[in-house]
């Protein structure tokens, strides 16, 4: 008996995740139904945290589920509430329900964001169970943003979804999740016109209902594929290589999420490149220093495999990389530059696109980034 408990706590934990177009559709509420539907087939399951937002049905379906108690985190004068992951990890359940993936946890906490909680929990063998709205995928961010005109401040790695052995697509119409709105059952009687002129439009929630249709659809046809592949039903295609030239200007975070949305697509390695002169010490200018400390641990965090060159010539640099690793698509930052400037001065991406054959190249316009607060 003891070699079978051993052999079992060897198996990877599963991770189910439950990914919605928008808040009100129903991700906390089909956790709770699964949940409930697994403890009366003999599971030993937790809630880890549950966010209920004041929903009556919501609150009330959490029933006599076991909840693991929050930690109690003093911060700035007051007292904050955070998942207790060590206490789940004491508690060691078959599974936990952990709500609101892509939350920062306060300062002070075990870990910075709670999908690093999630990987924890992972790590020691607790199967887990989570929830995320599609605007909160890191590249998704600059879409989202865009028609939603708003920005989203907390994102999770598209990295993560991958790790996923399961993805929930929990979806409703348009219309009915604006009835929900307008029934207070979403957010408070206050915010609902707005909320309705705005994210809750319904041009935007056709476009968040499609990606998250479609982010789904992606997963299930790369786990079938690599289903296939293992079991010898089809041979497996020659790996597309992704390479992100990045430089430290404001707002180059916009080429590595298209690095990662197209090397996600294509299920490919990809690169994150970035040329430093020799003279180039680093710390001439700290603000850009921070910035491309910042990308290079956003592109780790998306899955890239980051690449730090040093050449005089930023242009022979990137192009030798790309043939020594027969790269086939790269992503390129193209600022406003006038044809005099370009002529003095040259051009990186010219220069490329005359010396490599046989990519596809991606360039992105790069506009002043918007200010986070």
């Amino acid at each position: 008996m003891a070699e079978l408990q051993l052999e079992h706590s060897k198996e990877a934990a599963k991770l189910r995740i439950y990914i919605g177009a928008a808040p009100g559709v129903g991700k906390t509420y089909d956790m709770l139904n699964d949940a409930h539907v697994m403890r009366k087939q003999g599971v030993d399951l937790v809630i880890g945290l549950v966010e209920p937002h004041g929903r009556k049905e919501t609150e009330d379906r959490i029933g006599d589920l076991e909840i693991i108690p929050q930690r109690v985190i003093p911060y700035r004068g007051v007292l904050l509430k955070e998942m207790d992951v060590d206490a789940i990890l004491a508690r060691h359940p078959n599974t936990v329900m952990v709500d609101e993936l892509a939350h920062t946890n306060v300062p002070g906490s075990k870990n910075r964001k709670r999908y690093e909680d999630v990987l924890e929990l992972l790590d020691a063998g607790i199967n887990v169970m989570t929830a995320v709205n599609i605007q909160h995928l890191e590249t998704l961010n600059d879409a989202v943003s865009r028609s939603a005109n708003t920005t989203i401040r907390e994102t999770v790695p598209d990295s993560f979804l991958k790790r996923a052995d399961e993805v929930v697509n929990v979806d409703v119409t348009v219309d009915e999740l604006r009835s929900r709105l307008r029934q207070g059952k979403i957010y408070a009687p206050e915010k609902v016109e707005q909320s309705l002129a705005n994210f809750f439009r319904k041009g935007n929630l056709n476009m968040l209902r499609e990606l998250a249709l479609r982010t789904t659809a992606e997963q299930v046809g790369d786990r079938a594929a690599e289903y296939r592949r293992t079991q010898g039903l089809e041979q497996a295609p020659i790996p597309e290589k992704v390479m992100v030239c990045l430089g430290n200007r404001p707002g180059s975070e916009r080429l590595i999420r298209v690095g990662a949305r197209i090397a996600g697509r294509l299920a490919s390695n990809w690169y994150v490149v970035y040329v430093a002169r020799p003279d180039d010490k680093g710390h001439g200018d700290p603000e850009a220093y921070h910035r491309l400390e910042e990308y290079l641990r956003m592109a780790r965090d998306l899955g890239a495999k980051v690449v730090s060159l040093t050449d005089r010539n930023v242009s022979d640099a990137l192009i030798r990389f790309a043939q020594q690793e027969s790269i086939s698509h790269v992503v390129f930052g193209q600022s406003a530059r006038s044809r005099w400037d370009i002529f003095l001065r040259g051009s990186v991406l010219n220069r490329f696109l005359s010396e490599v054959r046989d990519v596809t190249v991606q360039v992105v316009p790069m506009h002043k980034p918007v200010r986070r607060v």
